[in-house]
């Protein structure tokens, strides 16, 4: 794959369509909030900051909000980082003809979990989750990697998902990727477990 082919990722509404290794399905699938989840396995949770500003977005971002072509968008990069291990990064992108009331909070997130804020907002509506095997050269693996400080090898392959949200008018898509720590992180304490269980 190269060039226009990488950035035309092949999104499934089905986790079995991506052959994701067991271990990782677990991060892949399930609903609620993925930063509550990655607190539940960690002793501390801290989102990184990027960058946060306007840029063109993809051409399959484009074709997920609507867009008749890839364009400016707002956009936010974060590492999600768990007991200080980049464990997910994750890229999120709001059409620019979104207003301020669509999303009052999104300019001024900071290092603020976007999960959290979402997630408390009886406004939004949460779109079904997508899913995607990312390979070497894709957009997404280059900049998770750089942020890491590492370099792509040709095998590589992470794998994503990407939820569309709606408040009011807006439109905002979230795609996590799922860095190798991710499979490192501890079993959840007993707090999430009992939850799971009620």
């Amino acid at each position: 794959m190269r060039g226009a082919s990488l950035r035309q990722t092949q999104w499934h509404r089905h986790i079995n369509a991506v052959n994701a290794p067991p271990a990782l399905r677990h991060w892949l699938g399930g609903g609620g909030s993925l930063t509550a989840k990655l607190k539940a396995h960690s002793g501390s949770f801290r989102v990184q900051c990027l960058r946060q500003r306007t840029a063109r977005c993809l051409t399959d971002e484009a074709g997920a909000l609507g867009m008749a072509r890839a364009g400016r968008v707002w956009e936010r990069e974060v590492l999600l980082r768990c007991d200080n291990r980049p464990a997910v990064y994750a890229h999120t992108v709001v059409p620019t003809a979104a207003t301020a009331s669509d999303w009052p909070l999104f300019s001024a997130l900071g290092e603020r979990s976007l999960g959290s804020t979402l997630f408390g907002d009886r406004l939004v509506r949460r779109g079904a989750l997508e899913f995607a095997r990312l390979r070497a050269g894709h957009p997404l693996i280059l900049r998770a990697l750089a942020a890491l400080g590492a370099a792509a090898h040709e095998e590589q392959i992470l794998y994503a998902r990407r939820c569309l949200y709606r408040r009011r008018q807006g439109l905002l898509l979230v795609t996590e990727v799922f860095l190798p720590a991710v499979l490192e992180l501890a079993r959840p304490v007993a707090s999430e477990i009992l939850m799971n269980r009620l």
